[in-house]
C-alpha cells in the first residue's frame, strides 16, 4: 500500500520531483528520464509507472533557464520509448502468454482482460494501434506486447512505433515546455495531470461505454 501511496504522489507532483532529480543528479537525470521511459514502454509488467505527466512535467522544466536542454531530452527520450516498444514487441514474440502468470506482492500485474481489450484495439484499428496506443495508459505498455504475441511484421511494426513516439514523446514535451510557464497551469500542476490521465483514457471509457450498450441492445 506504501509503495501505491508514493507512486500516486510521484505521478501528481512529478514536477516537484523531477526538480529535487535535477538538484540532486543533475546531468545524470537525462539517463533518469531515458529509464523511467524506456521500462514504462519496455517491460509488460510495468504499465504503471508515468509515462504522459513525465513528459509534460520534464517539458515544463526544460523550459527553466539552467535546468533541461529540450531538444537533448527530447532525442533521449524518443530513443527511450522507440528502443522500449521494440523490447516489448520481442518479449511478447518470445514469451507471449506466460507473462501473464508474472506477480508482484501476489498480485497478477498483466491480467488477460487487458490483453484481450488490446486486441480489441488491433481489430478495429489494425496496425495504427502502436499509434495510438502511445497516448493510452496500459494499452500503450500491452500493444507492442501483443504485436510481437501476433507476430506483426517488424517492418510495419517498427514503422508505427517510431511515428507514434515522434507524436507522443515530440507533442507532449513541447506541449510541457510552452504551456508549464503558464501561471494556472503552473500552479495546478496536479490537476492538470488528472486531466491528462482523463484524456488519455477516455478512448477506453468509450469503447467500455459502447459495449455495454452493444450487449444490453
Amino acid at each position: 500500500m506504501e509503495l501505491i501511496s508514493s507512486l500516486i504522489d510521484f505521478i501528481l507532483h512529478i514536477d516537484q520531483h523531477l526538480v529535487e532529480i535535477v538538484n540532486d543528479y543533475q546531468t545524470w537525470t537525462y539517463l533518469i528520464l531515458f529509464l523511467i521511459i524506456f521500462i514504462e514502454t519496455g517491460v509488460v509488467v510495468m504499465p504503471f509507472l508515468p509515462g504522459d505527466s513525465l513528459l509534460f512535467a520534464a517539458g515544463m522544466l526544460a523550459a527553466q533557464p539552467n535546468e533541461l536542454n529540450v531538444g537533448l531530452m527530447i532525442v533521449v527520450l524518443l530513443i527511450a520509448a522507440i528502443t522500449g516498444d521494440s523490447l516489448n514487441y520481442a518479449i511478447g514474440k518470445r514469451f507471449g502468454m506466460g507473462v501473464t502468470k508474472f506477480k508482484l506482492f501476489g498480485r497478477q500485474i498483466v491480467k488477460e482482460a487487458q490483453i484481450e481489450k488490446t486486441h480489441a484495439f488491433y481489430e478495429k484499428y489494425g496496425s495504427k494501434t502502436i499509434v495510438i496506443a502511445r497516448f493510452v495508459p496500459i494499452v500503450r505498455t500491452l500493444a507492442p506486447f501483443v504485436g510481437g504475441i501476433g507476430r506483426m511484421n517488424y517492418g510495419t511494426f517498427l514503422t508505427y512505433n517510431v511515428i507514434g513516439a515522434v507524436l507522443w514523446v515530440v507533442g507532449i514535451t513541447l506541449a510541457g515546455y510552452f504551456l508549464g510557464n503558464i501561471p494556472v497551469v503552473r500552479d495546478n500542476f496536479s490537476k492538470v495531470v488528472l486531466l491528462i490521465i482523463l484524456v488519455s483514457i477516455l478512448p477506453i471509457l468509450f469503447e467500455l461505454v459502447k459495449e455495454k450498450f452493444r450487449k444490453s441492445a
